[in-house]
Parts: structure tokens; sequence; C-alpha cells
């Protein structure tokens, strides 16, 4: 735990504070990068790209620096930013702007106690609040609570004063910083996802919809054994604090997890995928933000009692409308049926899809075919590697490589500047998919994917 003096004891909320602090950083990095390219004038071409990488690199790490600094909102568009950027941005930037998922300098708990009377009023005097935080986060922090009257165990997710209010000005913070810098390239592209990552940093500080979709979907698996969704408590909401049920688990790359027996850990798997199956073919929107810190895992004892998947955090929900979720649908089945017409033809009806020359088609077919491959079979599939599907078609994710073998499938393909930048709502698809894979592929799971689609076939 973090000493009370390592915590910050207010935030800079100030739009005049944090322009000043990032115009400064920005000129200067600007500057520096500047007066790198013009000492590389007359290197090597090869000597030229190791400088540029170096200064990129440099110039990224000082900024980030800076930012994290400032903490708020600024900081989840930086998070936003590293997550969903890697097709705009360059890899020194996105590597750099990883590094603010570790500055969680927690708030003083005078300011959030603070924060809290100012939402909850005299309610906060029924309950007993631990002082020190849960988790830390940018945008908000987590405490432990317990209700006085009844002993109930309860979690306050706590949004920090005034990230609200400031998320367009660091919005506009950010995009004058980047162009400041002239590290990135300002297209159209670019214009397109930092005016998604401003709609998604909107919807995320909105705590009355992310209290509705933790109903919702609590509604939707309460009669599954297989899963706990908290219950939201109402009497201790409000527009900057949600309150919800404390449920008990230990994280999925637990050391514990990887004690379990095969046959536990194959069932976890199957129901970590499971969920990202049904938001595609039966619910229409998605939890889209496949962080391993939104999942805890309940255990069972192996016998009368189930390993349960606690699902936290509903604040990062997108819906799809139907005519994007038939295009996701039939790639979906094409790879079911491992049938490269088929995948050929699931490409058409969306502008990206549309945009594509028909020659170009069959090689992109390819690279989505082996995506899909887990959900193919021996039968159909005579290209899958020896050993990676048993008889029962259960799919051995770690010695699959699946992640890899696409990146390079990709790369290689004349489709290649197709993948660059893809449209906005494959990528938080595809991002889910890799998100439960790699859920997998860290517990060692062998899951049969083919038969919990079939329903959907």
């Amino acid at each position: 735990m973090s000493d009370q003096n390592d915590k910050l004891k207010q935030l800079k909320t100030s739009s005049m504070d944090r322009r000043l602090s990032i115009a400064k950083a920005s000129l200067l990095a600007g500057t520096r990068w500047a007066a790198s390219n013009a000492t590389s004038m007359f290197s090597s071409e090869e000597e030229k790209e190791r400088k540029r990488k170096k200064a990129m690199k440099e110039q990224a790490d000082y900024l980030v620096a800076e930012i994290g600094k400032l903490k708020g909102s600024i900081v989840k568009i930086g998070q936003m930013m590293a997550l969903y950027g890697e097709h705009f941005l360059p890899e020194e930037i996105t590597q750099a702007l990883n590094t603010l998922n570790n500055q969680t300098v927690a708030l003083a708990w005078p300011a959030i106690k603070q924060q809290l009377q100012a939402q909850l009023g005299a309610k906060l005097d029924d309950l007993t609040i631990d002082h020190e935080p849960l988790g830390t986060a940018s945008l908000a922090q987590v405490h432990r609570a317990t209700r006085k009257s009844d002993g109930l165990e309860l979690v306050l997710k706590i949004q920090y004063p005034g990230v609200a209010d400031a998320i367009d000005s660091d919005m506009s913070l950010f995009r004058n910083m980047l162009k400041l810098t002239r590290m990135v390239p300002q297209t159209r592209e670019f214009d397109q996802w930092f005016d998604e990552v401003r709609e998604m940093m909107h919807r995320e500080v909105n705590y009355q919809i992310e209290a509705e979709t933790t109903r919702r979907f609590a509604a939707r698996l309460k009669d599954d054994p297989r899963y706990i969704v908290p219950q939201i408590v109402d009497e201790y909401c409000s527009d900057q604090v949600l309150c919800m049920t404390f449920e008990r688990g230990v994280p999925i790359n637990s050391p514990v997890m990887l004690s379990l027996p095969q046959e536990r850990r194959n069932q976890l798997g199957e129901a970590s995928l499971e969920i990202a199956v049904r938001e595609v073919f039966e619910w229409g929107e998605m939890q889209t933000d496949p962080n391993f810190g939104n999942y805890l895992v309940r255990l069972g004892n192996g016998e009368d009692i189930h390993d349960k998947i606690v699902l936290l955090d509903f604040g990062a929900i997108r819906q799809f409308d139907q005519h994007l979720l038939t295009v996701a649908r039939n790639l979906i089945k094409a790879g079911y049926y491992h049938d490269p017409q088929m995948m050929v033809n699931a490409m058409t009806g969306y502008e990206f899809f549309d945009s594509i020359p028909e020659s170009i088609k069959p090689d992109m077919a390819k690279v989505f075919l082996l995506a899909t491959e887990a959900f193919s079979h021996l039968d159909n599939n005579r290209d899958l590697p020896a050993g990676v599907m048993d008889e029962k078609s259960r799919y051995d994710w770690k010695k699959s490589q699946l992640h890899s073998r696409v990146m390079q499938q990709a790369s290689k393909s004349m489709a290649s500047r197709y993948f660059s930048v893809p449209p906005k709502e494959f990528m938080f698809i595809s991002r889910k998919f890799i998100g439960a894979y790699t859920f997998m592929t860290v517990i060692d799971a062998k899951t049969n994917v083919r038969k919990m689609i079939q329903k959907f076939i």
C-alpha cells in the first residue's frame, strides 16, 4: 500500500494550468524533434532512421511523463490512444503511452471524502469506508465500504472531481500537443479516431449509463452459474459515485489459476469466450475493454461448487447497429465453414470492404480464415497446425500461437495496406476477441469454440 505522502492532495483541474503545462511540454518536444531531424540531414538513410526512432522515443517519453503529472481525463485519453491508436500512431508513441497504465497515484483520502460528501451528503454516515483505495485509475478510484445497518460489503467507484468537465478541453490539449510536436501525421483517419475517443470518454464518465448496462448484463446472466455480475446499490449512487456489491475473486493471471486442473481451466476459458460470442450474435453490444483487471475468478471446490467469472466494469460498452452485426456474424460463419468464397462474400455491404478492390479480397479472406481457425474443424480445415485441435474439437490456444500467425499473414498479404487503419467498429470487435483469446492463452485453456457458435449458425 502506498503511503499518504505518495498520494495527490488535489488534482490540477484549472484549464489554464493544464493548457500551460501541455503547451510548454509540446513546444519543447517539438523543438527537440525538429533539432534532431536537422542534425540527421547528412547521415545515411539507415543512420537517419536510427536517429529518428531514438529521438521519437525520447520525445514521446518526455511528453507522456508530462501528461502523467496532470492525471484526470487527459491520462485516460492517452491510455485510449495507446489501446486503439496502434494503426495510426508511431510505435514509439504507443509504447510510451502504454506506460500511462502504470501511473496510478491515488488521490488522498481528504479530497476523496470531500467529493463523497458533495455527492452523497448525509447518506455517507450510513457507511464505513476504507480510506485506502482498492484500486486507482485515471478517472476514478475505488474504495471498499460496509453498510453499518446490515454489514453489506460494497464498492464505491468515485470519479475524480472536475474530470468530466475537463474532457473536451483535455481532448483539445491532446490534439494540439500532437500537432505542435509534429510527430503524428494529421490524417482523416486520425481525426475519426480522435472523435471516437471523445465519445468514449463522455460515455465512460456517465455513471448512469454504466449502472444501467451493469443491470442489463446481470439480468442476462442471472440464471447462469458460471458468472457473477455485481449488483448496483442505487441508494449510494450519484452522478459521480457508482455503488455496487463487493465481489470476491482472484486475478486471471494469478498463480492459483495455473494450478487448477486442465478441465476447470477449459471451462473458465469457454465461459470467457462465450460472452464475446453472445455479445455479437445475441446482445448486439460489447464490453470493448479486454483488460484483465475487468475480470476476477471466484474459485469453487472442483466438485459441487463451480468456478465463476466475476465481470467488472461496464463503463466501456459499445453498441453496434444490425448492419455491422450482420457483416461480423457472416465473417464468423465463413470461418466456421472455413470457406474462402463465403468469406469473400461476407466482405460486402460495408464501406470499408466495398472500397477494397475485388482482386484483393481473396488475399484478405485468407487472413480472416486464419483468425477464425478455432471455429473450423479438422474435417474442413487441412491447414490447421498439427496437434492444435483434438478429436473433440478442443482448440489449444497456447500451442496455436494464433495472434502472431495472424499478424504475420496480414503483413505478408497483398491487402496489408488495407489493414493499416481498419474501421473503428471492427477494431472494437477484434480487440474483444483478441482479449478472449489472450485470456485462454494465459490460463492455458483448450476450448471447443465450434460447439459454442453452432447454435447461431
